[in-house]
């Protein structure tokens, strides 16, 4: 399978038109076809519906772009770090981590870093521990910020920071008069939990028996669209603090859990992983910071 020919079903597929594809290829049509079709030949599958309002992808067509953006990436990154001068520290250093107000330990770092090496640039990738580890597995992440323990097939290094896990509730509301807020008051109440917690059982312990029968409205990945959910009625949600702006005249508050329930943070990496020049020294910078 060919990289070049992933790149232009990949263009297609975004694209979702052969003519407009061809364009920014600059590659002629009938050869864009032509290539496609010994693709579809060589995987033995159809990938595309060819409409008269344009292109669409059959399902093996998304599961092949799922594939063929991860390799491609994979190649890119690469083929980079193979280009780069051998005696300047350039590339780039690809971290992923959740929403967490953590990050200002990497991205203080990440500034510091580029001041002595300018040509590196940082990319970071927001998503939750799922989706994290996953593009660690695959090679597509250098590094990782993870809540709790990382698993064992990673090394890991916490960093000296954690979040404290509470209520985002409407200003105006019950549970805003309180201090805190205990397993309790939430009882009955539509709540709003993070995918990773509801699935990680974060809750489960400091909710006690009442855990099982909890009122959950709805599931988020992105605290965001949480607090939007928050603000029109759905229900309050479990949260990390100092991710929403809760100040001013802001329609949301936030409250602390009580007893109090922390997160701790870690830097992880995967073992065994084979660094490139910047990735390593970034690694050597942070392991000594926190470290010091």
């Amino acid at each position: 399978m060919d990289v070049r020919v992933l790149r232009y079903f990949l263009a297609v597929a975004r694209e979702e038109n052969f003519s407009r594809a061809a364009e920014f290829l600059n590659v002629t049509q009938p050869t864009l076809s032509r290539q496609l079709m010994e693709l579809e030949d060589e995987l033995g599958a159809r990938l595309f519906v060819r409409g008269k309002r344009g292109t669409s992808l059959t399902e093996e067509g998304m599961f092949l772009r799922r594939r063929a953006e991860e390799i491609v990436e994979l190649v890119s990154k690469t083929e980079a770090e193979f280009s780069a001068p051998s005696n300047m520290v350039s590339g780039e250093i690809r971290i992923g981590g959740g929403e967490t107000d953590g990050i200002r330990v990497i991205a203080k770092a990440a500034g510091s870093f580029r001041k002595d090496y300018p040509a590196v640039r940082f990319s970071v990738f927001s998503g939750d521990g799922e989706s994290v580890t996953e593009a660690l597995d695959k090679g597509l992440l250098d590094f990782g910020v993870l809540v709790e323990l990382a698993p064992d097939k990673y090394e890991s290094v916490r960093l000296p920071v954690s979040d404290v896990w509470g209520v985002l509730t409407p200003a105006d509301g019950p549970l805003a008069a309180k201090k805190s807020v205990k397993p309790e008051d939430l009882s009955g109440l539509p709540l709003i939990f993070s995918r990773q917690s509801l699935r990680g059982g974060e809750f489960s312990e400091w909710f006690g028996s009442a855990y099982g029968g909890l009122n959950v409205a709805a599931v988020y990945n992105l605290v965001y669209n949480a607090s939007i959910m928050v603000e029109e009625g759905m229900g309050h949600a479990l949260c990390l603090d100092k991710l929403v702006n809760v100040t001013g005249k802001s329609p949301l508050c936030f409250r602390p859990l009580e007893p109090g329930l922390e997160a701790n943070l870690y830097l992880v990496w995967k073992k065994y992983q084979i660094f490139s020049r910047a990735s390593k020294l970034f690694l050597e910078r942070m392991l000594k910071k926190l470290k010091a």
